[in-house]
């Protein structure tokens, strides 16, 4: 593991470089819009996707929509016509509460009484009786005092809006004193948004619904206009009105509809002078927030009449009695505008125009049923121990595995951080972050399946180029692992090399066209070839009718010549199918020699300037090469010398002499692996050798009768082995010599 670790660090270094960026972001080092951006992104489409859609019968809309304009005449309307609706939806509809998501900033001037006083006091001062006619129709004119005593007495919250200017700007009437004290927050931080002048109704409609909350729903830390939470409260720093916190329309209602119970803020736990605000308790109801005093909103679906999330009454309706007596009997009545010259609608992760008022109605609606989201004080943590531990799960997993692995791993690990953001969203109405971790898991595979394709591929296209021609797939798949140890030097390294001959070539090759020679050879070799490859040998050559291959190179492989010996036995194996298919269809049968040695040999690129390749050469080779010729003298397939029998233990060895090869002075023992098959045959075979090994030791000390009386029950349990009948006929020539004093039992072969 740590040789792959330090041969892999390049590629772990450079997956690891988008965690180093989302660790920037995440720890507010560095923030970056773009993860901003995704992050919001998915904040919508989960919101989106888990939208109840269902309608909540207990708050209603009552819509100042293009059809009761068109009925009503244009907005504003007069404040009598306000009274009226006023008046309507509490005594003969019955409503609980009623919100103004609309605000009475001016005076209403509609009636004319204001030009009646000026006439009665100019042109028109001397009509006897003119002025005091006036002020006694006075009180019927007074629209600001008709609202004012239609709203008075009753469960109403007003709606103003604050601002921040310089100079700062105040008109109208906040209420009478604010949701919070400004000492209700410890010092040092600001637990809400800041104002510092405000749009408010009229005194005398404030003193008489002295209930108001404010309209601001954006506060703009998204940067996007995107309305996602909503400020609960609000802090006011001027002197036009008493200095605290003021609270938010949905909360004046929601407040109204429970009996107004007292507001409490509660404070994250060990955050020393400036603890973090967690949540505002209103009676028993926690309500989490964030550091601005905001909570996100839970939409309930699209917006609007067709939204299906809140009943829409338009406006008219209601002032012209379309509605049965008590039909909005205890509901929760919010007064607002969606025609979209009035400029009330708003963009949320709902919909894009999405009525101002029901963002409110979503606010009251999200309360009485506690269905509200927190943004835990913990999620700046949660978000950097995500980003660290995925990012060092992909760059060493990713390093290590294959590339279809490293996809999967890359692929399960976003899954898995989208899965436990939806669970922990669904399941806990935890609002975590999530795009700075799925961003950082994107780059890091882009990343690292970069490096790989372009760096570490161009050393799998090296080595391809270099071993591709020579070395079975499997092998240059291995050798990627370490590419630096591979190249073309020459070295010197223990190896088993064989030669594969076919035998009386040259007969079957006049007895064929030159096109069907070729297409049989290449049957032949790419048959041999393929078994070769199966049992990880390096094919070096083909030359003729010879193929000569090796084990050890480029690949260090500890038991080369065990695989050397099986592959032998499996293209013997290989012959004899290709022999039974010649035999069916009239055509001649081949046959063939293999020779096979151990031993150390240098290996590497080898030639001339003009003409080069990866071969295997040394005095190890060249005895393989004589081994081979001598297989069709011993009447077996596979001929192998001690050393490889030495190295490959697992077989059955039959010794077939002792011999000098031409170019060699010492002597060689020679042996051939049997195929035994069941365990009854290699029973058999366990028997035979022993007595083969009996008829050996008689030969090699020239006991010739006793040679031949220990060589005659194997003859004739096999007469047409031809090793039997080689020895048969040694021991009978040798009887007619005197013993040599000198003789060593070696065979002695002068050719090739």
């Amino acid at each position: 593991m740590r040789e792959e670790l330090r041969r892999h660090w390049p590629r772990i270094v450079i997956t690891l470089l988008p965690v180093l960026f989302a660790l920037a972001h995440a720890t507010g080092a560095w923030r970056l819009t773009a993860l901003e951006r995704l992050d919001q992104l998915i904040y919508d489409i989960r919101l989106r996707a888990t939208m109840p859609g269902t309608p909540d019968a207990r708050v209603v809309i009552v819509d100042v929509d293009d059809a009761s304009l068109a009925r009503q005449g244009q907005w504003p309307w007069p404040r009598d016509r306000i009274a009226a609706l006023a008046t309507e939806l509490f005594d003969r509809q019955q409503a609980a509460v009623l919100g103004f998501d609309v605000m009475f900033l001016e005076p209403d001037r509609s009636s004319g009484l204001d030009r009646l006083r000026q006439l009665a006091s100019g042109p028109l001062a001397r009509t006897p009786g003119l002025a005091a006619e006036i002020e006694r129709l006075a009180p019927s004119l007074d629209h600001d005092a008709t609202l004012a005593a239609a709203l008075s007495g009753r469960r109403v919250a007003l709606g103003y809006y604050f601002t921040r200017t310089e100079p700062p700007s105040a008109k109208g009437q906040l209420p009478a004193a604010p949701l919070l004290p400004a000492g209700a927050f410890p010092q040092g931080a600001a637990y809400a948004t800041g104002w510092n002048g405000f749009g408010a109704s009229l005194p005398e409609l404030a003193k008489a619904a002295p209930v108001a909350g404010f309209l601001n729903t954006l506060v703009d830390i998204n940067g996007d206009g995107v309305i996602r939470s909503v400020p609960l409260i609000a802090r006011y720093d001027g002197d036009k009105a008493q200095p605290g916190y003021y609270e938010s329309l949905g909360l004046a209602v929601y407040r109204l509809a429970n009996g107004s119970p007292p507001v409490q803020p509660t404070f994250a736990p060990g955050g020393g002078s400036t603890p973090q605000l967690e949540s505002l308790r209103v009676g028993r109801l926690r309500i989490p927030v964030d550091a601005t005093g905001s909570m996100q909103v839970p939409f309930r679906g699209q917006g609007g009449a067709d939204g299906g999330s809140f009943r829409y009454v338009p406006a008219a309706d209601v002032l012209e009695g379309r509605l049965a007596p008590g039909e909005l009997k205890d509901k929760i009545v919010l007064v607002g505008a969606t025609a979209p010259g009035l400029q009330d609608l708003r963009a949320t992760p709902a919909e894009a125009a999405f009525p101002g008022v029901e963002v409110h109605a979503n606010i009251v609606s999200a309360l009485l049923e506690r269905r509200l989201l927190s943004v835990p004080d913990y999620a700046p943590g949660y978000e950097v121990l995500l980003v660290v531990l995925t990012g060092l799960l992909l760059a060493f997993g990713m390093s290590l595995l294959s590339a279809s692995r490293a996809m999967l791993l890359a692929v399960g690990a976003m899954a898995a951080l989208i899965g436990m953001n939806v669970w922990l969203y669904t399941g806990y109405s935890l609002v975590l972050p999530l795009g700075s971790a799925l961003a950082m898991a994107a780059l890091a595979f882009a990343f690292n399946m970069s490096w790989g394709y372009f760096f570490e591929s161009r050393a799998r296209r090296g080595l391809v180029r270099l071993f591709g021609t020579y070395v079975p797939p499997q092998l240059v798949d291995e050798m990627m692992a370490q590419p630096d140890r591979y190249s073309m030097r020459a070295e010197s390294k223990p190896m088993t090399v064989m030669f594969c001959d076919m035998r009386d070539f040259t007969r079957l090759s006049e007895q064929m066209a030159p096109a069907e020679l070729q297409g049989f050879l290449n049957t032949v070799f790419s048959r041999l070839t393929d078994v070769i490859s199966a049992h990880r040998g390096t094919v070096d050559k083909y030359m003729g009718d010879c193929v000569m291959a090796f084990w050890g190179a480029p690949v260090d492989t500890p038991d080369h010549a065990t695989l050397a010996v099986r592959a032998a036995l499996d293209m013997a194996e290989a012959v004899h199918d290709i022999n039974r298919i010649h035999r069916a269809s009239g055509r001649p049968e081949i046959s063939v020699g293999i020779g096979i040695n151990s031993g150390v040999m240098s290996v590497g690129d080898m030639g001339s300037a003009a003409r080069r390749s990866y071969t295997v050469v040394g005095d190890a080779v060249n005895l393989a090469s004589r081994l081979e010729g001598l297989s069709g003298h011993y009447g077996v397939e596979v001929v192998a010398s001690g050393a490889t029998r030495e190295l490959a233990p697992g077989f059955v060895w039959q010794e077939l002499d002792s011999v000098r090869v031409k170019g060699k002075a010492q002597a060689v023992s020679v042996f051939t692996p049997l195929a035994a098959g069941t365990p009854e045959a290699l029973q058999q075979a366990q028997q035979m050798l022993e007595r083969w090994s009996v008829v050996l030791a008689a030969y090699r000390r020239q006991d010739w009768a006793m040679g031949r009386n220990l060589l005659a029950p194997l003859l004739a349990a096999d007469a047409k082995k031809v090793l039997y009948q080689l020895y048969a006929q040694r021991l009978a020539s040798m009887a007619l010599r005197p013993q040599d004093p000198n003789w060593d039992g070696a065979t002695r072969f002068e050719t090739k």
